[in-house]
């Protein structure tokens, strides 16, 4: 009679015990340059303007992609008649060099920062009506006090600063949690809410006319931020309040300055931060010819704040720019204007 052999049971799989960085894109040779190299390009979108923020050659960084496509098995650019764009891959994988390069530096930021946070650079954001009546001279002060800060700022709407945020190209932003954003990854202290502004150009006919209406502005065009836009949403919504209906025709830009243009050589109605508004027409802001109209005195943008991230500690840099944020903001509410 046959016999048969009875082995038992195969063995299970013995669990990977290797480390991190074992396997995948760093066991086939991946290196922090191709990283730096993958988001140049993203920022740049040519491969020969990446090389040279990198002080390479082009065909250097052309053979550092292809190594790097080679390492990830996918195609990361593609060629464009003018330049390249990132593949879905690329896009991923860009995304993820700005989060760790941006960490590597934040790492190197704080080694470099141990002498208590009185050098190294800040790069934060601002929406535009804080970025000069609270931004701007706290600044001019700290220049004084902690000449080795360097500030990187970035002056955009809240929905655009967010992202920067979550990836690490800031380290907090004045402005707003837009609708949408993880509210739970991050913190808010609150400063105060955002006057707008109608402005038009000296000699408008609104200008002659006294006193203007809301209804009056409304036949002549309008300059305001896209449709979806906290501002424009605003603007609107009070319009609609007042039971003035909307403009008819509205050019939509995010532009200060395509708003600015448009307001100065046109009939157009403009809008934007009242402290925007005031600075451009100013000496100190060129002296435009603009004026704010006597209108909608309590158009108001929802309260903004300071928004870090809750999980990531800031600099010691970035810890004394936004404590004197913090200060100038409180004395800024306490004793407005």
């Amino acid at each position: 009679m046959a016999e048969t052999e009875y082995r038992g049971a195969a063995a299970p799989t013995p669990p990977d015990r290797r480390r991190p960085g074992e396997t995948g894109l760093l066991a086939r040779g991946l290196k922090l340059r191709q990283l730096a190299l993958l988001a140049a390009i993203d920022r740049t979108g040519q491969v020969a303007a990446a090389a040279q923020s990198l002080n390479m050659t082009q065909p250097a960084a052309s053979r550092m992609l292809a190594q790097l496509e080679a390492a990830a098995g996918v195609a990361l650019t593609e060629r464009l008649p003018r330049g390249v764009r990132l593949t879905g891959p690329g896009r991923r994988l860009a995304d993820s060099a700005h989060r760790i390069l941006g960490e590597i530096d934040e790492a190197a930021r704080a080694v470099a920062d141990l002498d208590g946070g009185r050098v190294g650079a800040v790069a934060f954001g601002s929406v535009s009506g804080p970025s000069l009546e609270l931004v701007l001279p706290v600044l001019q002060n700290l220049r004084l006090i902690h000449p080795g800060i360097v500030p990187e700022i970035t002056v955009d709407a809240s929905d655009g600063m967010v992202a920067h945020l979550l990836s690490g190209r800031l380290e907090f932003y004045i402005g707003r949690i837009p609708d949408g954003a993880d509210a739970g990854r991050l913190a808010i202290e609150p400063i105060g809410t955002e006057p707008l502004a109608l402005i038009v150009r000296r000699g408008h006919q609104l200008d002659r006319r006294r006193p203007p209406t809301l209804s009056d502005t409304l036949r002549f065009d309008w300059v305001m931020q896209p449709r979806g836009g906290l501002l424009r949403n605003t603007v609107e919504q009070y319009l609609l309040h007042h039971r003035v209906g909307l403009p008819a025709r509205v050019v939509s830009t995010m532009s200060m300055m395509l708003t600015l243009a448009f307001v100065t050589r046109t009939n157009a109605v403009g809008t934007m931060s009242a402290a925007a508004a005031d600075f451009f027409a100013s000496g100190e802001g060129g002296g435009l010819p603009i004026l704010r109209l006597p209108l909608a005195p309590d158009l108001r943008v929802s309260p903004y704040g300071i928004v870090t991230l809750r999980d990531r500690e800031l600099t010691p840099a970035a810890r004394t720019l936004r404590t004197a944020l913090s200060h100038a903001s409180r004395s800024m509410v306490a004793n407005p204007g």
